[in-house]
């Protein structure tokens, strides 16, 4: 085998092995790879026994494959051993190059998307490593004694976690015994039990998400809107998260391409600031403008609307 044939190899290798967000073209991109030769060296790789998942548009090794498990025993830590380091490291009060280079190696290895929270209790890094497990394996689990202020009850419920939220204070879960979909906090578990048992209703699963106007739904609706300067200049101070769905249109007007759960919250921006937005794509949202506008409208006596 040619040595620039074994390098491409290894250098794909490590990328996959770090892998949470690169599309199949970024690693194209980056390794200088055809598409035909990624797909051909995902195949060799298979043959190998890696195991390998497909993440989005991109894909990724699993560390459970059988070389790369036990490559991880010897020199790796465990989920719980990294919440711990994560949190260590947090704690050094001077900030220095190998602090910040020690976290960013522990952020490329681990999920952190799911296991980091700087502030979790030992108790509460213990939930997440379980949950972490049974979400990247896809195993079903038991929050014993879980805490319901509603029902005022405690007790064991049998779900299927997808997705940790709110800095890994709550978890989306679909719940066996009422077939729903439900968000969990941590901090009511009096503990979490694997279950040697697969995900069974992965197709109903649904997740909760959350827009930067605070409204959440298992729905999103994409929005495009025109902003003037004004207009730009409030939301970017009062939603700072909104900065990556906006792009420059020429220096005083900007695009504003954006998921909403709800339309009140976005609905509350523009009409605050009608002449200087545009609504660019989404028929729907127009008719809500409107609504809102002609309910208003008639509310304050204007005839004929």
């Amino acid at each position: 085998m040619r040595h620039d044939k074994l390098e491409k190899q290894l250098e794909l290798l490590l990328l996959l092995a770090e892998n949470r967000s690169l599309s199949v073209e970024q690693i194209c991109e980056r390794t200088g790879l055809s598409r035909r030769t990624f797909y051909y060296y995902l195949e060799f790789y298979r043959d190998c026994g890696f195991v390998i998942e497909k993440r989005g548009r991109g894909y990724a090794i699993d560390r459970s494959s059988p070389f790369f498990a036990r490559l991880v025993d010897r020199i790796s830590f465990t989920e719980d051993e990294a919440v711990t380091i994560r949190q260590l490291l947090e704690q050094v009060e001077v900030r220095n190059a190998v602090v910040e280079e020690a976290k960013r190696k522990l952020d490329r290895f681990y999920d952190f998307n799911i296991l980091a929270n700087d502030e979790m209790r030992q108790r509460t890094a213990h939930h997440v490593s379980q949950l972490y497990t049974a979400i990247k394996y896809k195993q079903m689990v038991v929050l014993k004694n879980y805490s319901s202020p509603h029902g005022n009850t405690r007790k064991d419920r049998v779900v299927e976690p997808f997705l940790l939220m709110n800095n890994n204070n709550e978890v989306r879960c679909y719940e066996l015994s009422s077939g729903m979909n439900k968000t969990f906090k941590l901090a009511r578990m009096e503990d979490v039990e694997l279950l040697d048992l697969r995900w069974s209703h992965e197709d109903e699963h649904r997740q909760m998400f959350t827009d930067i106007f605070m409204f959440t739904d298992e729905e999103q609706q994409q929005v495009k809107l025109q902003l003037g300067l004004l207009a730009h200049h409030v939301l970017t101070e009062e939603y700072p998260r909104a900065e990556k769905y906006l792009t420059p249109i020429d220096s005083s007007h900007w695009l504003l391409d954006i998921p909403v759960c709800s339309f009140v919250g976005i609905g509350r921006f523009v009409l605050g600031l009608t002449d200087d937005i545009d609504v660019i794509e989404n028929d729907d949202f127009r008719d809500y403008l409107a609504y809102k506008i002609g309910k208003s409208a008639r509310k304050y006596g204007v005839e004929n609307w």
